[in-house]
């Protein structure tokens, strides 16, 4: 027997309405008006995704980074310009000297007779420097023994007593060419016999310089000539005279056994500012 159609069935299958879900195996159906409203949603985005891109983006030239805070500049170094050199004003007015009273250099050296840099710029910068400018150096020479050197305390007031008979250069001399003696490795203190036999090897009476060595006669004017130096003012915070030789060219310090043209440079530069 023939079983007739549901007509509730019949019904559901053919008609379906427009907003309804169909879902079949595997898939899935929105309702239309769904599917409109998520057309518009879509447009929508989209218009506004075009508008940033056509008229809401700032142009490259235009574009402003900041990438955090803006760091402050920063500072320049600037060399600070070296202060003036201290220009002294050494006397020199009884002091042993060498050549013209009217040169146009006046050079002073503060040394000492037992030290090996005094002797080494005396024997290979002292006679040409002089022989260089003839004429128009005059060379004092001025007195600062070391606590340290044993033998050059007595040794500067050996060479003042020399001058007694006009004779210091020469016995200046023969203290620095008695190196071996003045500054010997073991450290021995020569007698006043020594410092007699230095005088007599150069000509002079050895019983008048005896006699002057022996009263200590020069003994306070050599710590003299060291007290004043310590007083010097300093420069750039270093003592004006921290050790021997040191050299004062026209009042323009110079410190160290420094070669001739280190001489020179500054002399040529003197000379060539006076009118």
């Amino acid at each position: 027997m023939r079983r007739m159609p549901n007509r509730k069935q019949t019904a559901s299958n053919d008609a379906i309405p427009s907003d309804s879900v169909i879902r079949q195996e595997g898939t899935f159906t929105f309702k239309a008006t769904h599917f409109y409203a998520v057309l518009v949603v879509l447009a929508f985005s989209v218009g506004i995704l075009l508008g940033y891109l056509a008229w809401g983006r700032t142009p490259a030239a235009q574009q402003v980074v900041v990438a955090g805070p803006v760091a402050p500049p920063v500072p320049q170094v600037v060399a600070t310009p070296t202060p003036e050199h201290v220009q002294y004003n050494i006397p020199t007015a009884g002091f042993p000297s060498l050549g013209p009273a009217e040169a146009p250099i006046t050079i002073v050296e503060f040394s000492d007779y037992q030290c090996p840099y005094c002797t080494r710029w005396h024997e290979e910068t002292y006679q040409p420097l002089l022989e260089a400018y003839p004429g128009k150096i005059r060379f004092v020479y001025r007195n600062y023994p070391l606590s340290f050197h044993q033998n050059a305390l007595m040794g500067a007031e050996a060479a003042l007593c020399a001058g007694d008979k006009n004779d210091y250069w020469k016995y200046h001399d023969k203290l620095f060419a008695e190196k071996a003696l003045m500054n010997n490795p073991a450290g021995t203190a020569l007698d006043a016999a020594t410092f007699v036999r230095f005088a007599t090897d150069v000509g002079m009476d050895g019983a008048a310089f005896q006699a002057c060595l022996g009263t200590e006669k020069y003994k306070q004017a050599v710590l003299d000539d060291q007290k004043f130096a310590d007083g010097l003012p300093t420069e750039n915070g270093q003592a004006a005279v921290g050790g021997t030789p040191t050299f004062f060219i026209n009042g323009t310090r110079l410190v160290g056994a420094y070669p001739i043209a280190t001489f020179k440079q500054i002399i040529d530069a003197q000379l060539a500012a006076k009118p």
